[in-house]
């Protein structure tokens, strides 16, 4: 079962790029963020003309996640998070497919800092901490997937000084990240590359593509019943080659069946 993650940034803008890597890699579960649409706008007739099945949760010009299956329609559990009933944000959704426990996540951003961005930053940490506890209760396979906006460790972006002021490298956020690996949580990507260097996001400015001056923000956290089915977990790099591409490339694991 290969599960994947892609911060399309924009599914209108990006909607031939999307099926073309659909086509060619055929994931079986697809989580999506900045999907940047309401739902009304979601391209679903695209999606399905391309083999999957699809629920999203969207916004209006911001933010918005969806989770596709291939040949089938996740069976959605919940969407958004508890604990800010004020929060009108689409960053989250949680379905269930051929047995596996599946979130798409798009985490807040939390610049500038400090700020309230990065308050609220923090606080959404902890809320999706608390679910993940419920869902780790449950004893399921599951795969927390998504665009976390968090720079794990140093080894985790091409020059750790050019980030260091920057939200996703703040020791609150880093150390929020890492209380989700403390509960037991197995960081797919991390796991086959421990001494990274592999990257998930390329700025469209100061020509960072070409010289890949690039960091790890999109993570696959797998519960203990997945990580023991995990057979391997890889970027698609060259999807951020293509022209009109999203920012992010995809990423995804492989879990036995």
């Amino acid at each position: 079962m290969r599960i994947a993650t892609f911060n399309i940034n924009g599914i209108r803008a990006r909607l031939p790029r999307l099926v073309e890597w659909l086509t060619e890699t055929q994931p079986d579960v697809a989580c999506l963020q900045e999907i940047k649409t309401q739902d009304d706008g979601f391209p679903i007739k695209d999606i399905e003309e391309a083999g999957y099945g699809a629920i999203w949760h969207g916004q209006k010009g911001f933010n918005g996640v969806a989770i596709l299956a291939r040949g089938a329609t996740p069976a959605e559990v919940t969407r958004g998070l508890e604990g800010e009933p004020e929060d009108e944000h689409s960053r989250y959704i949680e379905a269930e497919v051929n047995g596996v426990r599946i979130a798409s996540i798009y985490l807040p951003n939390g610049n500038p800092v400090p700020g309230p961005k990065f308050d609220y930053k923090i606080r959404w940490m902890a809320r999706l901490r608390a679910r993940a506890a419920q869902i780790w209760a449950e004893e399921v396979p599951a795969v927390l997937a998504g665009d976390y906006n968090v720079i794990p460790f140093d080894r985790d972006v091409w020059k750790p000084e050019a980030m260091a002021s920057d939200a996703l490298m703040q020791p609150e956020s880093r150390t929020a990240y890492k209380a989700m690996l403390a509960d037991g949580w197995t960081d797919a990507l991390a796991s086959r590359h421990p001494n990274g260097g592999v990257w998930t996001y390329w700025d469209y400015q100061m020509n960072a593509w070409p010289r890949d001056a690039g960091f790890r923000i999109d993570h696959l956290l797998l519960s203990p019943a997945a990580a023991d089915r995990l057979v391997d977990a890889q970027v698609d790099k060259i999807y951020r080659g293509r022209e009109k591409a999203s920012d992010h490339a995809p990423v995804w694991v492989r879990l036995k069946d």
